[in-house]
């Protein structure tokens, strides 16, 4: 199997217009076994706050910080990002074309 970020851009509400409006934007391509992948692509603010499930971010376009358990960094494309089950965090500061793999376990 191949997934794009291309593919997965334009599978997102209102891909096709200019402007998205503000929320959290995310395709789910791929679900096995207890791992599922997440192409993750906020726009305006990112409501997420934790999860249930262990995850990585691999950050493929944009920049901005990512604030984990009240720790921020700084990221670019090719960073790449672990969280653990229920541990708040969410993007923060980040350009209108960040885009993400997210792989949840």
């Amino acid at each position: 199997m191949k997934f794009t970020v291309d593919e997965m851009l334009a599978k997102l509400p209102l891909a096709a217009n200019a402007k998205w409006t503000e929320g959290v934007w995310d395709v789910e391509p791929f679900k096995k076994g207890g791992v599922t992948l997440v192409f993750f692509a906020p726009r305006g603010i990112d409501h997420q706050t934790f999860h249930d499930e262990d995850e990585f971010y691999f950050i493929v376009r944009g920049s901005g910080e990512i604030v984990i358990d009240g720790e921020r960094m700084a990221f670019t494309a090719g960073d790449v990002f672990f969280v653990e089950a229920k541990v708040p965090h969410r993007f923060e500061n980040f350009t209108d074309d960040l885009a993400t793999w997210a792989v949840f376990f």
